[in-house]
């Protein structure tokens, strides 16, 4: 089975810090995967926030999660802060990628927990058809 590889853009735009609680932690006793796609989805939020948009409004259209990349690279546990870094990245006419740095604080050093990679799809929930991303919204995220 081939394995999933997300590039890192050179530089993320968006950083915000969210704490794991108890609920993310599986029986493992670490942070579960569908924890850390919970967190994501958190950064995504924060991130469209920051930018003065929403799922449902981003500059007139909605989105839609068309798909999903996650490459676990080490363990986090109750306690930690992890610091999402969060960038937009390949606009094509309806889609474009979020991609997401979990990273963790480890002897004063960021260590990366898990890197994603969120395929979006604009779409119009009035009409229920897949549309165009506003031009305003490409440059606001870009920058």
């Amino acid at each position: 089975m081939a394995k999933i590889k997300i590039s890192l853009p050179e530089s993320f735009n968006f950083s915000t810090e969210i704490a794991v609680r108890i609920g993310d932690v599986n029986y493992g006793g670490h942070v579960g995967n569908d924890a850390i796609l919970s967190i994501i989805h958190e950064a995504r939020l924060q991130f469209l926030k920051h930018h003065s948009y929403s799922e449902l409004d981003l500059g007139g259209v909605s989105l839609i999660m068309a798909d999903v990349g996650i490459e676990f690279k080490k363990e986090s546990f109750y306690g930690d802060t992890i610091i999402a870094s969060v960038a937009a990245d390949d606009f094509q006419r309806v889609s474009f990628d979020l991609v997401y740095k979990l990273e963790k604080m480890v002897d004063e050093k960021r260590v990366i927990i898990a890197i994603a990679k969120t395929g979006m799809v604009c779409y119009d929930y009035q009409i229920k058809k897949i549309c165009a991303i506003p031009e305003v919204v490409v440059e606001k995220l870009k920058a």
